[in-house]
């Protein structure tokens, strides 16, 4: 089991992180697991609504687990007055706040970007909504399901003729972690040259829009609305997924190598089509996707997977098996890459969980360590970072200001 960091090319970056759920956290994730001190802010009593999402063990989230390992816990009510001026303390302390409410609810709250940038004008403040922060629909709530929908992903997403189809993991969210985690970079690189932080505007639409740019491109070059279109690539074919004797093979002919289709042709034992006009080029292959698919799918059935990629990989094709989650977990690459690592819970006990996939050569991150319980971290944040003592903190502990363990929730 390889060690896990305990630095990284951002230590020193602070993070003060309200996020909840999936985008917010997957940003401060990975931001953390390279090298950020991010500390996780949780509403008293029940914490990141995530701490109750599926799969549980004795109650313990394996979801609020995967996305929140390495992070500090503190709970403090924001609602109470005594609360907000700690947290308006704790953001003198920080260089970044990262939150993914519905725009205007920090604002509510009195603790919104206005406000804490001239409590700390060198302050990064990242925001993720469904919408973003202006616009006409900046206050309608979005989750990731609502806007692939309305950012066009599940309506290229699907078999030909078929229904709308949500891609297998939470695409919404992730793209919006990954900009947001952009973003906060870029930020702070600024910074070093201003001296002044700034407002890091995400939206969950807009990265849909942003991460589709072939479908777009495609749209606006045609005029043509884009379809569903299975495993296959619009414009390159064969670029796709193929029935085989046991499982499924995926295939992606490259552009402009010269003799592909041929030696292709040969191996599936159909050389007349070699020459046929209707396939000559990617384009016509394109073209006449419909005759020419049943042809090459009857003759992948002939042999399995494994025997396909020995053949076609002499060749240099670019090929390779479809995997299920348990296969590719299993593949020597992946070890080798550490892409799934150990990390002990004391609930759970010990579970791989995706490693970081940047690889530094002189000042590698990856994953710190486990999840926190909520609040755990409440009594150390606060004398760590305000000075507080241990009466001062048992007070607000009295008063419920401050939590510093999660309390027991009713899952009905």
């Amino acid at each position: 089991m390889p060690a896990l960091p305990t630095s990284g090319p951002l230590e020193g970056l602070r993070i003060l992180d309200l996020t909840w759920v999936l985008s917010g956290p997957f940003a401060t994730m990975t931001l953390g697991d390279l090298g950020a001190d991010v500390i996780k802010l949780e509403r008293p009593p029940f914490g990141d609504v995530s701490r109750t999402t599926g799969p549980l063990v004795d109650g313990e989230s394996g979801y609020f687990f995967s996305v929140n390992r390495g992070k500090r816990s503190i709970s403090i009510d924001l609602k109470s007055d005594e609360g907000k001026e700690l947290f308006k303390r704790l953001v003198g302390e920080v260089d970044v706040v990262v939150e993914n409410f519905t725009p205007g609810a920090m604002d509510g709250l009195g603790v919104g970007y206005e406000v804490l940038s001239e409590l700390n004008p060198r302050l990064i403040y990242a925001a993720i909504s469904g919408y973003g922060q202006t616009g006409p629909m900046r206050e309608l709530p979005a989750l990731d399901v609502i806007v692939q929908g309305a950012g066009g992903v599940m309506s290229i997403t699907g078999e030909p003729g078929g229904g709308p189809v949500r891609p297998g993991f939470s695409l919404g969210d992730v793209a919006a972690g990954l900009y947001c985690a952009i973003g906060v970079l870029a930020a702070v690189r600024e910074r070093e040259q201003s001296g002044r932080g700034q407002m890091v505007d995400i939206s969950m639409v807009d990265c849909q829009i942003a991460v589709l740019e072939n479908a777009y491109m495609r749209y606006h070059v045609t005029g043509e609305t884009p379809q569903r279109l299975g495993t296959r690539h619009p414009t390159a074919v064969p670029f796709q997924a193929f029935p085989t004797a046991n499982g499924y093979l995926v295939l992606a002919l490259a552009w402009g190598v010269p003799n592909q289709w041929a030696l292709l042709c040969a191996e599936l034992d159909l050389p007349e089509l070699i020459d046929d006009e209707r396939f000559a080029t990617s384009q016509a292959r394109s073209a006449n996707h419909g005759e020419l698919e049943p042809l090459l799918s009857e003759a992948f059935m002939k042999r399995t997977t494994d025997e396909w990629i020995a053949a076609l990989q002499q060749y240099g094709m670019p090929c390779g098996p479809l995997n299920d989650i348990p296969s590719a977990a299993a593949m020597p690459q992946v070890a080798a890459r550490e892409m799934l690592v150990p990390v002990p819970h004391h609930t759970i006990g010990e579970m791989p969980l995706p490693n970081s996939p940047v690889k530094l050569s002189r000042t590698p991150g990856g994953i710190k360590g486990t999840s926190p319980d909520m609040g755990q971290d409440t009594r150390a944040v606060m004398s760590e970072l305000l000075g507080l003592d241990r009466d001062e903190i048992e007070g607000l502990l009295a008063r419920e200001v401050l939590r510093e363990e999660r309390a027991p929730v009713d899952l009905g």
